[in-house]
């Protein structure tokens, strides 16, 4: 499902909480949506999914326009969304199948339809045998494992994750995280992730826009983001970026700062240029020393992000040759001059 959106507008009262948004979500991909708390996602996220209408704007769903639909086609076109949330919003009374179930009740499918689409969905999610288990015997990540299920119950276009990891351990993040691009291959899924983690982001999703103040400030490939941010708000989250939890190996790819003096300059290094000697070039070549200050590699998609926090020393001539020699070699150098 390609998702349109075309200056979408959204104000309670005085508070512009969505603000001229136009974005392209393409369909079978993973899209994130990140932000700072009050920077407009929710709201964004309940006027994509339907749950209110802008006060201005179009929503197009494969060039059909749907913010304007009455009320039965909106019904119908609900039912083709899945939603995930950070507390997992689960009926305590019911149990794991039965919660499942729920959306396929409502939907007036029979019950053999029911037991059967419910068994295929506990298995999908990796909790076969579980069906009977009352909800308050169940991890935080099984329950989010049976509120995923439950939004894939009536073969949803759409799925949108709100904060949907934020209440996790790290490990069980990755493990949610990989289920949900599991489940978006093997289902053809268009995914919108709405996060405040950078992490989820670069882990999880294929593209991102970046959320200040109920704008769009920056948008695209995560990899173009990482390697070349552009707008403050997305260089601060960098720049606070920690790894998951994960295996050691994995864990020294995240950014270890080891000096919180200097650092006036920031290289980002992409792709085969992570592994390349090129400091060691430009210090041969110029009359300039560098003080790490920080640095690390993050792999995004199929592809290795460094990032370096240093000070270039020399004199300004030479700093200024070096810097020019850096971005001629690829090399993004962003100079804090603060």
């Amino acid at each position: 499902m390609h998702i349109t959106l075309k200056k979408l507008h959204r104000a309670y009262g005085s508070l512009h909480a969505v603000h001229d948004i136009s974005l392209e979500i393409p369909s079978n991909t993973i899209y994130g949506v990140i932000g700072r708390s009050g920077a407009g996602k929710s709201t964004l996220v309940r006027l994509i999914s339907l749950l209110e209408r802008p006060d201005s704007g179009e929503i197009l769903f494969n060039q059909n326009r749907v913010d304007m639909l009455d009320k039965d086609e909106l019904i119908a076109q609900r039912r083709r969304i899945g939603m995930i949330f950070q507390n997992f919003n689960l009926f305590s009374s019911r149990s794991a199948a039965k919660n499942i179930a729920y959306p396929l009740e409502i939907a007036g499918k029979d019950t053999s339809f029911i037991n059967k689409r419910v068994a295929e969905l506990l298995d999908m999610v990796a909790l076969a045998g579980r069906g009977n288990a009352p909800i308050s015997t169940l991890s935080g990540g099984q329950k989010q494992r049976v509120a995923i299920a439950r939004a894939l119950a009536n073969n949803p276009d759409i799925l949108f994750c709100d904060e949907a990891t934020s209440a996790l351990d790290p490990q069980t993040t990755r493990s949610i995280l990989d289920l949900i691009r599991e489940l978006q291959q093997k289902m053809n899924l268009s995914v919108v992730m709405i996060t405040h983690q950078m992490e989820v982001v670069r882990d999880a999703c294929e593209y991102v826009a970046v959320l200040d103040n109920g704008s769009v400030v920056e948008e695209g490939k995560v990899v173009e983001v990482f390697a070349s941010p552009k707008s403050t708000t997305t260089k601060e989250f960098l720049a606070n970026l920690a790894p998951l939890s994960q295996p050691y190996e994995e864990r020294t790819k995240g950014m270890v700062r080891w000096s919180n003096e200097g650092g006036n300059y920031t290289l980002r290094f992409r792709g085969n240029a992570t592994g390349e000697p090129v400091l060691s070039r430009i210090q041969k070549r110029f009359e300039v020393e560098f003080n790490i200050r920080a640095g690390g590699v993050q792999h995004v998609g199929n592809e290795d992000v460094g990032t370096l926090i240093c000070d270039i020393i020399g004199e300004p001539v030479e700093v200024q040759k070096a810097v020019a020699s850096l971005r001629e070699s690829g090399v993004l150098v962003e100079e804090d001059l603060a």
